[in-house]
């Protein structure tokens, strides 16, 4: 659970006043890499002795898993009878992303749940967007989502979730000034601080192309991939018809597009089994969890650098979640594609009661 004791390291450097981005802890000497904000946020971690705290953390993101799989439910228009999400929650608990979350006592799936269930909400709901700023504070990977808002027309909460997140910033700056200049600044562009982008823990496009090229600076072919995707992603989520396409295309494009993005980011895959069981893609998501559950990318040489050294037929099993991720994007665009094709009168005629209803009558209309 190295990630539990960088956390509780920040905030032992809050609270005793010390450097924030100037330790390391743990044998793999691991720094503060999140923002001045989500240190303050860590202090009461230093309230509790290290095993009770290890203890917390795992019972903590056993009972999160069941929250996002109960939010999830509901983003996907799914029963959230209790036995399933009993049922749900053991089988998701072996998914590669949650146990990795799990293992290094990871905060992912706080986050993911405070920005689904902030999505998810009905759009005249009071504060919409706060939550997501505040989880875009804590790990600024999340900010993509209120690019995501903007552009599909949904400014009030796109600007409350713009003000949260800066209020969070303020705060930072209010309480570790130092701190919060040295983030801002520097640290935020020293992506060697959070860790090597082409070893198979990172799965970003970064990685993949690190890999694929067999070297560790893809550089300027990198940049080009990751710009165009971001550009892609974001105008399949502008023109899908679904609310919840439109927020799983942002969030595979958000982690694609990460120069980091570690396996156990990957949490997002618990939504989108949810949406492709809702849809009635069953054979998809057997193929999906199946793929999460398979952990292929431990499966091959990963010692040293022999992920730079990988043949071709091995690419593939070293970066199956960017790949999905581009598959997601491309099934996206398939369906928006295909609804646009269909004619005036057939387009706005009720649906039969068989079909799954569309998303965006339940959770608000892009």
């Amino acid at each position: 659970m190295a990630d539990t004791l960088v956390y509780r390291a920040e905030g032992a450097a809050v609270a005793n006043g010390t450097a924030l981005y100037g330790f390391s802890v743990t044998e793999w000497r691991l720094p503060a890499t999140y923002p001045p904000f989500a240190a303050i946020l860590f202090v009461p971690t230093t309230w509790l002795p290290v095993p009770a705290l290890k203890v917390v953390f795992v019972v903590g993101n056993a009972l999160l898993l069941a929250l996002l799989v109960r939010l999830s439910c509901r983003f996907a228009g799914l029963p959230a009878r209790p036995p399933l999400i009993i049922a749900a929650v053991a089988v998701g608990l072996w998914l590669e992303p949650v146990f990795q979350t799990l293992l290094f006592g990871q905060i992912n799936l706080a986050l993911v749940c405070l920005v689904l269930w902030d999505l998810s909400r009905d759009e005249e709901a009071l504060g919409k967007g706060f939550a997501l700023g505040v989880a875009a504070g804590v790990k600024l990977t999340p900010a993509v989502f209120i690019v995501y808002l903007l552009i599909t027309g949904r400014v009030r909460a796109g600007l409350t979730a713009l003000a949260s997140f800066t209020g969070t910033v303020l705060l930072g700056a209010l309480v570790l000034p130092y701190a919060s200049v040295d983030f801002w600044t520097r640290r935020i562009f020293e992506t060697g601080r959070v860790g090597k982008v082409w070893i198979v823990d990172n799965q970003s496009l970064q990685g993949l192309l690190a890999r694929l090229l067999h070297t560790p600076e893809p550089g300027p072919v990198w940049i080009a991939t990751a710009a165009f995707t971001a550009v892609a992603g974001l105008w399949i989520a502008r023109r899908s018809t679904s609310t919840a396409w439109g927020v799983l295309v942002t969030a595979m494009t958000a982690l694609l597009v990460s120069p980091i993005s570690w396996s156990h980011h990957w949490v997002w895959c618990v939504p989108l089994l949810a949406v492709l069981i809702a849809e009635g893609r069953l054979r998809t998501a057997a193929a999906v969890t199946a793929l999460f559950l398979a952990r292929t990318l431990w499966l091959v040489p990963h010692q040293g650098e022999q992920d730079l050294k990988l043949p071709w037929w091995q690419q593939p099993l070293a970066s199956p979640y960017p790949l999905l991720g581009l598959a997601v994007l491309a099934l996206a665009l398939s369906l928006g594609n295909r609804r646009a094709a269909v004619p005036g009168p057939r387009a706005t005629a009720p649906r039969k009661q068989s079909e799954p209803s569309d998303m965006s009558t339940r959770l608000g209309a892009n």
